[in-house]
């Protein structure tokens, strides 16, 4: 796998936003993805320094919907989501600057 491959999206909710300041940024990452894979990914494609990397792997869940015909069942999809935090002395993410 490239490291594009590795790196699905960035994850943009409010919580992400608080940890930018922190240097702490997260991803939803390809499910097959090692940590030491998405430190290597986020070194390659965003040219800085990472600390360490937590995942989280996200089962699917059951929703039941009530339309005019009928209950309907589905599933959710599965994914990874990953944080990457970098070190004090790493310049940030250039993407997430224009967020904040």
């Amino acid at each position: 796998m490239n490291a594009y491959e590795i790196i699905v999206r960035p994850v943009l909710t409010e919580k992400s936003y608080a940890g930018i300041q922190n240097k702490v940024y997260t991803f939803i990452v390809n499910k097959d993805a090692t940590k030491i894979d998405i430190k290597n990914a986020v070194k390659e494609i965003f040219k800085v320094d990472v600390a360490k990397v937590n995942t989280i792997n996200y089962k699917p869940t059951t929703k039941i919907q009530n339309t005019k015909a009928g209950r309907t069942k589905g599933k959710t999809a599965s994914y990874k989501k990953a944080i990457v935090t970098l070190t004090e002395d790493s310049k940030p993410i250039e993407f997430f600057e224009s967020l904040n």
